[in-house]
């Protein structure tokens, strides 16, 4: 039977290494599998945060060669088993053990957004155009990958003045819904730092989902914050009305 090796963190905050075990790699495994195989076989103390292993949790987001993933859609057969298969804990978040973060942080965050608040008067009725373009944004898992592999969070660490790509979604999804009635432009530009975002569509490229965070939710939002905020026009009349 094949094997593969994989190299998996070992540690906690205090500090670690990668250990390398070797895995028989049956068809159709998955990253998952390994790690299962490795708790059950060599080190049943590894640490490894999982629920549904469907795809649908996000609970076993992990960096399978450096790249932020759901260890459960990352097959063994689609990785090079010619070299040792690296697994490490998401760099953006404070590390438990092995493999397993602290993402409470981003339940802070999602506090700090109003929730939905349909406006006075308004009969219920929405275009199917209206539901198809926040319908998008619910699909998300909130596996944290597009926290992990944007810049901001993973490489500057800008966790106190910046709320990711996850809740530029999430407020994208309140913002865009034609009854919502509450603006969060100011929540985006003074609190969670939607103008240091750079755009680089890194988080639509891990997104499981396949949920078009830039363009669909980031941008518009951007759109929003400068329209109500830095257009000389809208800024002349809140003045001359003292606003």
């Amino acid at each position: 039977m094949a094997e593969a090796i994989l190299r998996v963190f070992r540690g906690g905050p205090e500090g670690g290494k990668p250990v390398d075990y070797r895995v028989p790699v049956a068809p159709g495994m998955v990253v998952l599998d390994a790690l299962h195989s490795i708790q059950g076989h060599q080190s049943p103390d590894l640490a490894v945060r999982w629920n549904c292993k469907a795809g649908k949790c996000g609970s076993c987001s992990a960096e399978v060669n450096g790249r932020p993933r759901l260890t459960c859609k990352s097959r063994l057969d689609a990785l090079p088993l010619d070299e040792p298969i690296t697994v490490s804990p998401l760099k953006a978040f404070p590390l438990i053990k092995d493999l397993v973060t602290d993402v409470s942080w981003n339940y802070k965050i999602n506090k700090m957004i109003p929730a939905f608040q349909p406006r006075a008067g308004v009969e219920w009725k929405m275009y199917q155009r209206d539901v198809d373009r926040v319908q998008e944004f619910r699909k998300c898992i909130e596996c944290f990958l597009c926290q992990d592999v944007c810049h901001v969070l993973r490489d500057h660490a800008k966790h106190e003045s910046f709320g990711g790509p996850r809740f530029f979604v999430r407020t994208a999804c309140l913002e865009m819904h034609p009854l919502d009635g509450v603006s969060r432009t100011k929540l985006l530009k003074d609190e969670l730092g939607l103008g240091l975002c750079n755009i680089t569509k890194c988080c639509t490229e891990v997104c499981p989902e396949e949920i078009h965070i830039t363009d669909n939710a980031i941008i518009p939002l951007k759109e929003r914050v400068v329209d109500e905020f830095y257009d000389p026009i809208t800024m002349l009349v809140r003045k001359i009305r003292g606003a």
